[in-house]
C-alpha cells in the first residue's frame, strides 16, 4: 500500500515540476492608464522623445490619415481621433520598441524609429499609459478587449454610461464572442 501511495505521489510530483518548466508564460506588456506616477513619468518622456513628430497634444502630423504616396510617413495621431487604440498594449509596445509591430517582415521599411536602445521597457510603458489615459472611456474600454484577460479596462467601466467608437467593430466581435 505505501508503494502504491509513493508511486502516485513521485507521479504528481513529475507532473507538477514538468508543467512548471515546460512552457513560460506567454510575455504581455501592460502599460497602467490608472498609475499616476507611470502617466506623470510617461508624460515627459513623450514631450521629449515623441512629440516632435506625434504633436504636443498627440495630434500626429498634418494630414496623417491621408493614402498618398506619402503613406506611412507621417506620425499618427495618438488621442481619439488616432487609430493607435486599435492595437494592444503588446503590439504597441512591439512598436515603439522595435519601430515595427509584431510579424511585419524586416524588409518593410517602417519610418518609426527604434526606441529600444534609448528607453527601458518601463519608460516605453510610461509612455503608453499616459496616451492611453487621455483617451474617453469608450476607447479605452474597447483597447483593453485586446489586451489578455482586458487588461487596462477602466476602473469604473461599469458604472458609468459610455460608448465604444463607431469604428470600433473589431474589438467589438471579439468581446462578443469572448463573452458567449
Amino acid at each position: 500500500m505505501h508503494r502504491i501511495c509513493f508511486a502516485i505521489c513521485a507521479a504528481m510530483v513529475a507532473l507538477l515540476s514538468i508543467s512548471a518548466v515546460a512552457a513560460p508564460p506567454p510575455l504581455s506588456h501592460f502599460a497602467n492608464a490608472n498609475d499616476e506616477a507611470a502617466v506623470l513619468t510617461g508624460r515627459q518622456i513623450y514631450r521629449e522623445r515623441c512629440a516632435a513628430c506625434h504633436g504636443r497634444n498627440l495630434e500626429g502630423q498634418p494630414l496623417w490619415q491621408l493614402q498618398d504616396q506619402f503613406m506611412h510617413r507621417r506620425a499618427p495621431a495618438h488621442d481619439a481621433s488616432g487609430h493607435t487604440w486599435q492595437h494592444s498594449d503588446d503590439d504597441l509596445f512591439a512598436m515603439t520598441k522595435n519601430g515595427r509591430f509584431p510579424g511585419v517582415p524586416g524588409s518593410i521599411h517602417s519610418y518609426m524609429p527604434a526606441f529600444g536602445k534609448y528607453l527601458s521597457d518601463r519608460e516605453i510603458l510610461d509612455v503608453l499609459a499616459y496616451i492611453k489615459a487621455t483617451w474617453p472611456l469608450g476607447i479605452r474600454v474597447s483597447q483593453s478587449l485586446l489586451n489578455p484577460n482586458f487588461r487596462g479596462m477602466p476602473r469604473d467601466a461599469d458604472k458609468v454610461e459610455w460608448t465604444l467608437p463607431p469604428t470600433c467593430t473589431s474589438s467589438y466581435k471579439r468581446w462578443k464572442v469572448i463573452s458567449r
